[in-house]
C-alpha cells in the first residue's frame, strides 16, 4: 500500500457514463459512482475521466478517452496494468 497525501485525498477520479440535458436544457453528466455534475465542460463526452473535488462536488479537470493517452486497467485479469491507448474497437449492435 502507499500513503495518500492531503492534496490527493481532496479529489476523486470518476468515469463519465452519460451526458445529457435536464429540465430547461441544463446540461449534466453522470459518473460511474452516481454523481451528477451540472454544467460540465462541453468537451466532456462518455468514457472520459473527470477529476471531482470531494468537498464541493465540482469538476476540476478532465482527461479524454482517445488514442495516445496513458491508461491503467481497473478491472479484470489485467487489473493494474499501465499502457497507452492504441485504438478503440467498437461493436455496434452487439452485446
Amino acid at each position: 500500500l502507499h500513503k495518500i497525501s492531503k492534496e490527493e485525498a481532496a479529489y476523486k477520479m470518476c468515469r463519465v457514463k452519460k451526458v445529457t440535458r435536464g429540465p430547461k436544457g441544463t446540461p449534466y453528466a453522470i459518473t460511474h459512482d452516481g454523481r451528477t455534475l451540472r454544467y460540465p465542460d462541453p468537451d466532456v463526452k462518455v468514457n472520459d475521466t473527470v477529476r471531482v473535488d470531494v468537498s464541493t462536488g465540482k469538476m476540476l479537470d478532465y482527461a479524454k478517452f482517445e488514442a495516445g493517452n496513458a491508461v491503467m486497467i481497473s478491472g479484470g485479469n489485467n487489473m493494474g496494468r499501465v499502457g497507452v491507448i492504441q485504438h478503440r474497437e467498437r461493436h455496434p449492435g452487439s452485446f
